[in-house]
């Protein structure tokens, strides 16, 4: 692993851990230990420190006195319930962000359907999940609410590092393409609600899937998806 200069070392380390932690390097319950991390990066253990509270403070992590930072573990209630507020906020979202979309807003989001769409063909299942996160993300910044955007970036950051989960609970990804492209059509006719009526439907699929499952169901499609299963 490459280590890191002396510039912006607070910032630069706390991008670093939040890339590993969603690209599942550090899966959830990891320990983030500050000798050792401090030794991996070549820097002293003050950013190390800085940069852990950050990630605490987006809800990527938790610092305990006894164990330090550990990477947050989500059951499936808090998974379940971090889906709803999900859909509560981006159903704000699109409903403040729809008069607002401009025709060139609106290309660059068929541009992104089309992007997921060559992912998703090409089985690149990591890639397709980066642009349907900037899919989402761009009607919350259309919304031009920085609230609502602050909260839904820190809800989705501790959603990051279940993304492959999240594809199986989905399922069918060209189903989710579909589904992404009718709420962009009832945008281009500024049609509010059903656009937002679609974007619900759109979130409430795995939510339906979550409710069936048990927890030892969930526990263990985690385990599988994020590499943690024993065996």
């Amino acid at each position: 692993m490459p280590r890191l200069d002396n510039l912006t070392l607070r910032e630069r380390v706390h991008e670093h851990l939040k890339s590993e932690i969603l690209a599942n390097h550090y899966p959830p319950g990891s320990e983030l230990l500050e000798v050792p991390l401090s030794e991996e990066l070549g820097v002293s253990r003050g950013p190390i420190r800085e940069a852990l509270r950050s990630l605490e403070s987006e809800g990527l992590v938790e610092i305990t006195p006894r164990r330090g930072a550990v990477v947050v573990s989500l059951t499936k209630r808090d998974f379940l319930e971090a889906y709803q507020v999900r859909e509560s906020l981006e159903a704000l979202g699109v409903r403040l962000a729809v008069p607002r979309l401009s025709a060139a807003d609106l290309d660059a989001l068929d541009a992104q359907l089309d992007l997921m769409a060559e992912h998703a063909a090409a089985g690149d299942l990591d890639a397709f999940f980066e642009v349907n996160a900037a899919f989402h993300e761009a009607f919350m910044e259309a919304s031009e609410n920085r609230k609502l955007i602050e909260v839904y970036r820190r809800l989705m950051a501790q959603m990051g590092p279940y993304r492959r989960p999240s594809a199986r609970l989905r399922g069918n990804v060209e189903r989710s393409i579909s589904e992404h492209r009718e709420i962009v059509e009832a945008a281009r006719q500024r049609d509010v609600e059903v656009a937002v009526a679609r974007l619900m439907k759109h979130v409430e699929v795995p939510q339906r899937i979550l409710e069936g499952m048990s927890d030892e169901e969930f526990a263990t499609a985690v385990a599988r998806q994020t590499g943690n299963e024993e065996g």
